[in-house]
């Protein structure tokens, strides 16, 4: 489940960034995003058999 939120917040920060043209509220997406980005959670069980 933590995955799933982790990969479906990645995916939403990267729309908005792409949608907003307000500079702060680019600035907000982008700090959000590169915490998303820094907390990558290891891998899964399944994507270790890889």
């Amino acid at each position: 489940m933590h995955r799933y939120v982790h990969e479906e917040n990645l995916l939403l920060y990267r729309r908005l960034l792409a949608e907003t043209t307000d500079e702060t509220k680019r600035k907000i997406i982008l700090k959000l995003l590169a915490e998303e980005e820094a907390s990558q959670l290891p891998p899964s069980p399944a994507e270790k058999k890889k």
